[in-house]
């Protein structure tokens, strides 16, 4: 059991730093990551194994590198925001692959996708047909943008004239059993109104899972599954 304790509170302490750093890098996820910021997530999680593994090393050591990478990732993602030819040059430019509905085989061959990879992804999109593309652009994370052509995109309400409300965002106003206050206070209510609301459901806020209100004034009630209070 004491073989194992340093390497337990090792990897606690090297977890813990990991994390701080990733959270203090952004949060884009990992689909969206260019090169750049894919490359210093593999060299991240190299320098957090070996502090890790090897007990002999001081724990120091292995922080001091990653704390490093990290106020560098973070600089950097600030330097690019006022920087653009720092960040075209560390993050890459979105490439136009379809233009007008033809294929830029130039462009293909200069970002190194093959034709296999447009059509598994414009399939995913929901576009079997190149024709049916007005503009195709490759992101810097990898990801296919399409634009179809105006004949093929969904009808919309403004197509056909019909005029829409408002809808937004519906309120949470309990989760988990927790009334959120600062979210009543934004909506100029008060915990005595919520409980007013659902007493008259014969519910308590500990006894709600999620309870929203939409933007009709309308509170929606979903109950936990089983009535043991908290």
């Amino acid at each position: 059991m004491q073989e194992l304790f340093p390497h337990v509170w090792r990897t606690v302490v090297i977890y813990l730093a990991v994390l701080v750093i990733v959270r203090l890098t952004g949060k884009r996820e990992i689909g969206q990551l260019s090169s750049f910021d894919f490359v210093v997530a593999i060299i991240l999680a190299e320098l957090a194994a070996i502090p890790m593994e090897s007990t002999d090393i001081p724990i120091w050591h292995g922080i001091i590198p990653i704390a490093t990478l990290g106020l560098l990732e973070v600089g950097f993602s600030y330097l690019t925001l006022i920087n653009r030819p720092l960040r075209k040059l560390l993050y890459g430019s979105p490439q136009v692959i379809i233009e007008n509905g033809r294929l830029l085989k130039h462009e293909m061959r200069a970002s190194r996708y093959n034709l296999d990879d447009l059509l598994s992804q414009l399939r995913e999109k929901g576009y079997h047909n190149i024709e049916d593309v007005e503009y195709a652009i490759l992101e810097t994370s990898g990801r296919l943008s399409v634009i179809p052509r105006s004949q093929k995109r969904p009808v919309t309400p403004e197509d056909l004239g019909i005029s829409t409300g408002y809808e937004g965002l519906p309120t949470v106003l309990v989760m988990d059993g927790d009334v959120l206050k600062e979210n009543l206070s934004k909506v100029n209510l008060s915990e005595e109104w919520l409980k007013e609301k659902l007493a008259e459901k014969g519910l308590h806020p500990n006894k709600v899972l999620l309870a929203t209100l939409n933007t009709k004034g309308q509170l929606i009630v979903g109950c936990q599954n089983d009535d043991r209070a908290r």
